[in-house]
């Protein structure tokens, strides 16, 4: 791949200068024959069954509930895209966005389709312009390649988290990588926002582990690490999905694991000191060996303790006994496992299902999704939790609480090493999730109320100026972006929530943004804006 010279930040100010005070780019589609447009350069290098459209109901709305993991984002007034194009080769993503430039319609990615706000396949009426926007699909884009020698792997976009597991696996009892539990995540978007999982106090995030990447850029030309530059290259790796092109594969750094680990799932009641265990918990799991990861879920008013532990059961046992007797384990409550089986416990919580279950990529919606989530920097008192206990864990609208142990290498790592900062001086990140079946405006109501006013209670015990959040559990509530002439309100946006995502990182991130797309051709409703001229020429 050709290498493009390192632009320097008098040049970029000067850039964004006259792009500011001259230089257009196309207007957005707004009429039926600029999308027709669109569709025709699209048709010239796709194959037209690997583009749908309205046109063709039936297909077209296979491929956008193939992945669509949130019933909200697909109701008949959610803005919708106004094509679908399922690449199988990496040319048709450069064509795409060559094609959106040209004709003035957003492109947006889908790689699994886990954004809570499902804002890689939907739209809630961006700017209030309602721009229109098509989806490039990267689920047939899902090679795989395992180098257990070199303790590396090539993975695309389009995989899943499950599949990628299931690939290392194969390959070797002693290797693992560090990403989430839900396995059907596209390896994409959540390498994109950081990807935390049960290996992160021993190894950090998926994206620390991130060595090359393989990426469309808004003019269409394929970077790697070596053509993008080292600030290209940071941004990748946890920034959020979308804002900095099309990243089509990933090179990862796989990561030493026993041959056998240990994992246990032990539920505790109310009346079996479910609020004491807690109370205890928040100080406890973020500063164990890093070699243990004890999560939390309460649900149904019973909270669960599960556990991952990079050795063997006698070694776990002794472990809980100096630093958490109180949750009663015994060597009964554990299984040894090898790692991937490990991944198939935090996804389907159970051992008993085969590592194959790794690879099934089904995932027809089945009910609506609301979520948010704090960090938690000092423990909170255990009189807090009977009362979030009792006003809102009892509810029958009440959904799931889960609490993620930070400490270990987590809090070692910089918080600039990455765009992702939340790193030293957190003790958990805390989840609040609300799901239901029920159709209809009432539902939803009911069950979005429940979380924000759980949110809303919680705010004097979280982590505050700002209310940090991590981006890959996206909150539309925090506000969303809003135009500055025909760019991204840079102010606007880190008031509302750039801040609370990446802290002192997201002026460095809109800098970037401003090297590798000045006209702010990849946006959403919380995408990265440019960063103004007045703010680059205070940074010289």
């Amino acid at each position: 791949m050709p290498r493009t010279p390192r632009t320097t930040i008098l040049h970029l100010v000067l850039t964004l200068c006259c792009i500011l005070w001259g230089q257009n780019t196309p207007s957005l589609a707004s009429t039926a024959t600029a999308i027709d447009e669109f569709l025709g350069c699209l048709s010239a290098d796709i194959p037209s069954g690997l583009i749908q459209t309205p046109a063709t109901p039936s297909s077209y709305s296979a491929l956008l509930l193939s992945t669509a993991r949130n019933l909200r984002y697909i109701l008949p007034d959610t803005s919708k895209p106004l094509g679908i194009i399922a690449a199988t080769e990496h040319a048709h993503a450069q064509t795409t966005v060559r094609c959106g430039r040209r004709h003035g319609v957003r492109v947006r990615v889908r790689s699994g389709g886990h954004d809570y706000e499902g804002l890689s396949y939907a739209s809630v009426h961006l700017h209030n312009h309602n721009e229109p926007f098509a989806v490039l699909d990267l689920a047939a884009l899902r090679a795989i390649h395992v180098d257990p020698a070199r303790a590396e792997a090539w993975a695309e976009s389009g995989a899943t988290v499950g599949e990628l597991y299931y690939a290392v696996g194969a390959a070797s009892r002693s290797l693992g990588f560090p990403a989430g539990s839900c396995p059907t995540m596209g390896v994409g978007g959540h390498l994109s926002g950081g990807g935390f999982g049960s290996l992160a106090r021993k190894y950090g995030l998926s994206a620390d582990n991130v060595l090359d990447a393989v990426v469309v850029d808004a003019d269409g030309r394929l970077m790697n690490r070596s053509s993008m530059g080292e600030d290209h290259f940071w941004a990748l790796r946890g920034g959020g999905g979308e804002s900095f092109g099309v990243v089509l594969s990933w090179k990862v750094r796989l990561v030493p694991v026993p041959e056998t680990v240990t994992v246990f799932s032990i539920v505790r009641s109310r009346n079996q000191s479910a609020i004491e265990l807690i109370t205890k918990w928040q100080e406890m799991a973020p500063a164990s060996p890093q070699e243990l990861y004890l999560r939390v879920l309460v649900l149904n008013q019973q909270a669960n303790f599960q556990a991952l532990f990079l050795g063997r059961c006698g070694g776990l046992y002794r472990l809980m006994q100096d630093h958490f007797p109180e949750l009663g384990m015994t060597e009964q409550d554990c299984e040894e496992v090898s790692w991937v089986q490990s991944t198939v416990f935090f996804g389907f919580s159970t051992t008993s299902v085969p590592p194959e279950q790794l690879l099934n990529r089904s995932s027809n919606p089945s009910y609506y999704l609301k979520a948010k989530s704090d960090h938690v920097q000092e423990p909170i008192p255990r009189d807090v939790w009977e009362i979030i206990w009792t006003a809102w864990l009892e509810k029958p609208e009440a959904a799931l609480l889960m609490l993620d142990p930070y400490g270990g290498v987590m809090s070692s790592i910089p918080p600039s090493e990455t765009p992702f900062p939340h790193r030293q001086g957190n003790l958990y990140q805390l989840q609040y999730y609300s799901f239901w079946y029920e159709n209809g405006t009432a539902a939803a109501e009911k069950r979005i109320s429940w979380v924000r006013g759980l949110y809303k209670e919680m705010e004097p015990y979280v982590s505050s100026n700002p209310r940090a959040v991590y981006v890959n559990y996206r909150d539309l509530d925090l506000g969303t972006n809003e135009l500055d002439g025909d760019v991204t309100s840079y102010e606007k946006a880190r008031v509302s929530w750039g801040d609370k995502y990446f802290k002192g990182n997201f002026k460095r991130l809109a800098a970037v943004k401003t090297m590798v797309d000045p006209h702010d051709f990849f946006r959403n409703e919380q995408s990265i804006p440019p960063l103004p001229a007045a703010k680059m020429i205070d940074s010289i």
